[in-house]
């Protein structure tokens, strides 16, 4: 079976592809959409990739790609906890604020705001692909003095030296992955356990009717189903175009989430199922 992440090797979700498909054949791509379009396209059986973090929330473009441009569902969540590093190449560790410039993810520069504020102030920050990527870069331009921010295996995969370590704003810093395929792929990670499940679902409300939202809501309230998150994503069709991500904390049933499915089709809402599945915490 073959794995894809985003890549290069030792990102944050390398880090968990190792850990979910311990002994299958892992393959880096270079974006988001690419991972999606890998298994779409049949070149991988299932991905994996960012969807949500701690403190940056959600990732647009999985979110946004998922609904606009691709049919593949959710076949299991994992949650982890990011520790962000400052890499320098070695022969700069001594001299680290001397750094000209800052590469990585925006999301993970975005975590460290209070760092590079205080410590590099005034250096420019440059995004990348990944944070995996940024340390790439350094290892291949070592006459460049810059840095870049990412985890603890990208240096040993890279060769880099750690100048500041857990350099995140908080430390209760956590990335959620989803896997994606469009197989009934068997999960049996190494060293974690199923913590619950959940289903995914997108509700797109009728037009300019009053209380929809509240109506939507109430179809899972008197099921007593619980609710982890609700977001809502523009339609891209204008604005004040909406739809809504919405968490259910079940897996699906014969009769509870299709019964408020029905519910909300009655009251005129569109309603698609992005999957229900697993969910994993805690990868250390």
């Amino acid at each position: 079976m073959k794995v894809a992440f985003l890549g290069p090797r030792a990102t944050f979700t390398d880090l968990v592809t190792r850990e979910m498909f311990p002994h299958e054949e892992r393959i880096p791509y270079a974006t988001i959409p690419d991972c999606l379009d890998a298994v779409m396209e049949e070149e991988v059986d299932v991905t994996v990739v960012p969807l949500e973090n701690t403190l940056e929330g959600s990732v647009n473009i999985t979110l946004d790609y998922l609904i606009h441009e691709i049919n593949l569902p959710i076949i299991a969540e994992v949650t982890t906890p990011v520790k962000q590093h400052l890499l320098v190449h070695p022969s700069v560790k001594e001299r680290w604020q001397e750094v000209t410039k800052v590469l990585s993810h925006p999301h993970a520069i975005a975590q460290c705001h209070k760092f590079l504020h205080g410590s590099l102030k005034g250096v420019p920050c440059e995004n990348a692909t990944s944070t995996a990527a940024a340390a790439k870069y350094i290892i291949e331009h070592p006459d460049e003095t810059v840095a870049a921010i990412a985890n603890q295996l990208a240096a040993k995969e890279y060769g880099l030296a750690i100048a500041k370590d857990n350099i995140h704003d908080y430390d209760f810093n956590h990335t959620r992955f989803i896997v994606l395929s469009k197989k009934n792929i068997p999960l049996q990670p190494s060293t974690i356990e199923v913590k619950g499940y959940k289903t995914t679902v997108m509700v797109t409300l009728p037009t300019d009717r009053s209380g929809a939202l509240h109506q939507v809501l109430s179809a899972f309230a008197w099921r007593k189903l619980n609710l982890s998150k609700i977001e809502s994503r523009p339609m891209k069709t204008g604005l004040g175009n909406y739809f809504f991500i919405i968490d259910i904390e079940e897996k699906m049933d014969e009769v509870l989430i299709p019964g408020a499915i029905a519910e909300l089709e009655a009251l005129g809402c569109s309603v698609s199922v992005l999957g229900s599945y697993p969910y994993f915490h805690e990868i250390r």
